[in-house]
């Protein structure tokens, strides 16, 4: 169990899904505290996770050892402005939203630079998580090692230059909902074409791991891959979906880009 008292300054669902995380793992720190102006959120996070403190004062919550800043961008630079004067010294900040530098972070937070910028994933929620982190230059090896540990139980992480976490937003941060619904979709059909749940589950797994894997692994061209399968029910549809793939979500990483 970790040991730093860890805030969340917005209760929102990035917070609940690390909290989720780390309840399932066994591995919730002993002292987190979240705030948030909802009062039907504070509610809702109290009876899910009794163990933390939950408040409406985002001041209180940024005297943490370990602080998340989640909230969406455009709450960004007010909240770091309002908690900026409650950071003690030796704290690290930790921004989970996409646009704001660490340059402009530091700025908004009166100059402090004991910073580190996360992209989550959603299925931390379940400990298989895909969590870019760029740390501050100069952040000791020591508290990387502490956000590590508190990001390890929910899934993998791994160190990336800061220009590429708005790359990684469009791809693994909102990646799952261009597949959730389509997923689910699925999933609803073949429980009609008379899969019981357990064999639906296991297939679309096993397909869905599969096929990515064949496209990123056989070594094939994707023409090829994508050849290996002479029926395409969808096959009139792919130009369109394709195009709204590269138009949304350019436009998406466009609007993100610091």
């Amino acid at each position: 169990m970790h040991h730093k008292s860890i805030g969340f300054i917005g209760g929102g669902r990035i917070t609940r899904i690390i909290l989720e995380g780390w309840s399932r793992a066994g591995k919730m720190p002993a002292d987190v505290s979240v705030s948030d102006p909802n009062a039907e959120t504070r509610v809702k996070l109290k009876a899910r996770f009794a163990s933390a403190v939950v408040t409406e004062d985002n001041k209180q919550t940024a005297a943490r050892d370990i602080v998340f800043l989640a909230v969406h961008p455009p709450a960004v630079a007010e909240t770091a402005g309002l908690v900026k004067d409650s950071l003690k010294p030796e704290s690290v900040v930790v921004s989970l939203a996409p646009k704001f530098t660490i340059a402009k972070l530091a700025g908004l937070l009166g100059g402090f630079n004991r910073l580190a910028r996360v992209i989550p994933n959603a299925p931390s929620l379940i400990g298989r998580g895909f969590n870019p982190v760029a740390f501050a230059p100069g952040l000791p090896a020591g508290d990387k090692a502490e956000l590590g540990a508190l990001l390890t139980p929910l899934g993998e992480w791994f160190e990336v230059a800061e220009e590429k976490l708005e790359a990684y937003a469009v791809l693994t941060a909102m990646g799952p909902t261009y597949l959730w619904f389509q997923l689910q979709a699925l999933r609803e059909l073949a429980a009609g074409f008379g899969l019981g749940e357990a064999e639906t589950a296991a297939a679309l797994k096993r397909m869905v791991d599969g096929a990515a894997a064949t496209l990123l692994e056989s070594g094939l061209s994707p023409a090829e891959v994508m050849d290996l399968v002479p029926v395409k029910p969808l096959a009139e549809m792919e130009a369109q979906v394709s195009e709204m793939y590269r138009t949304r979500l350019s436009g998406i990483y466009q609007k993100i880009k610091p």
